[in-house]
């Protein structure tokens, strides 16, 4: 596994695997986002150890994280990513470290594993997602394309009180390079 960590000329940044000591920061992260379905901070824990390898930390010159990316490799199509949650805080949005943190995952995955796909649900309220990942297929000249996985009625809350919108499955991918 490749550990090296990267720093984003664009973003200025440290971009690295997760560890397990960053669990705390991720489920912070995710609260604060105001945005995310925000899991237990034991998954968090859990994830930073089993899934570090297909996950992404972004952190300051202070070295707080700012940002990151959560993720793992489908058991069914290895050569998938698929991204989990993406969280970047408030002192950073807008500034690019959400996308660093997606093209700094798929290249070390690349290095690893040779060129990745991307996979990740957005639901259709969340333009800022959308645009996170029509960028990163720009960037990486991949084609996306886009469809529902998940209609309101798989969630269990959602019929009586129609909390959850869709989640609509965007596939990305291959690279051009």
């Amino acid at each position: 596994m490749t550990t090296a960590h990267v720093t984003s000329p664009r973003t200025g940044v440290t971009i690295g695997p997760a560890e397990p000591a960053d669990g705390a920061d991720l489920w912070r992260l995710a609260r604060e986002s105001g945005e995310l379905d925000v899991n237990s901070p034991y998954s968090y824990l859990l994830w930073c150890r089993d899934f570090a390898a297909t996950s992404a930390v972004a952190r300051d010159d202070s070295g707080r994280a700012v940002g990151f990316v959560t993720g793992y490799l489908r058991p069914e199509a290895p050569g998938t990513l698929f991204v989990w949650q993406v969280a970047v805080d408030d002192s950073v949005r807008g500034t690019g470290v959400a996308g660093a943190m997606l093209d700094a995952l798929a290249a070390r995955l690349a290095a690893e594993h040779g060129p990745v796909r991307l996979e990740a649900t957005v639901t259709p309220g969340n333009a800022p997602s959308d645009r996170l990942f029509r960028s990163y297929a720009r960037r990486h000249g991949a084609t996306v394309t886009r469809e529902v996985l998940f209609p309101t009625t798989a969630f269990p809350d959602a019929p009586e009180a129609g909390v959850h919108e869709p989640e609509v499955l965007y596939r990305i991918g291959p690279p051009a390079s």
